[in-house]
């Protein structure tokens, strides 16, 4: 049985590990991170540990294992609606992304996000921005139960959800649960992910009354 539960600080280093493993080849993160492709792991360990550390103490980084073992078969970091950035945090994220890609690759992150937030909508909802599962555990259904968890307490205080996914693939499954294309992400050189956005519990409930009357 697939058991999904917020992260704890000790399992850091292990939504680091199969993150990294899982987007070392995407290509928004070729992007963000940038560099030559054979040291371009160690850069993004750097990039997840300074983005998922402050996530986990806000409890919106979910992982998935089987009952009674501790090995993480799948990761989920979520931003939550209206959630602040403090000074304070973007100072401690410093060391860790100058690590991740130097002067030239913290401009070349912040133009990334830019880009990204501009295609973000302004009404509050919940941001999956990282989602990953090993490769032994694909087809297990953990991807869908990671998403499945948090979407069930967004629609439970009725909050839309977005995401942006660089694969049809995985746009199959997001689909599944809720989500709808709007557009394209331009302005990512060499890539463009599909922007989605769930509507809300009573939103999609609406629509379906609607199609069937």
């Amino acid at each position: 049985m697939i058991v999904i539960a917020p992260a704890a600080p000790g399992d850091l280093p292990a939504a680091v590990d199969l993150l990294a493993d899982v987007f070392v080849t995407d290509p928004v993160m070729a992007v963000v991170v940038g560099g030559a492709p054979d040291d371009r792991d160690a850069r993004l360990r750097h990039l997840l540990t300074a983005l998922l550390a402050p996530a986990v103490a806000d409890g919106t980084v979910d992982l998935a294992r089987r009952t009674g073992d501790p090995d993480v078969l799948g990761v989920a970091c979520w931003e939550a609606p209206g959630a602040p950035v403090s000074t304070a945090r973007l100072a401690a994220r410093l060391p860790r992304l100058l690590r991740a890609g130097g002067p030239t690759g913290l401009l070349r992150a912040a133009h990334a996000k830019r880009v990204m937030d501009r295609h973000r909508p302004r009404r509050p909802h919940w941001y999956l921005e990282w989602i990953g599962v090993t490769g032994a555990a694909r087809g297990l259904g953990v991807g869908a139960a990671l998403l499945g968890a948090r979407l069930a307490h967004a629609d439970a205080r009725d909050v839309p959800a977005y995401l942006e996914s660089s694969t049809e693939r995985n746009r199959r499954l997001y689909r599944r649960h809720g989500f709808v294309d709007v557009a394209p992400v331009r302005g990512l050189a060499g890539a463009a992910p599909m922007a989605m956005w769930r509507p809300t519990a009573s939103e999609r409930a609406a629509a379906v009354a609607v199609t069937s009357g």
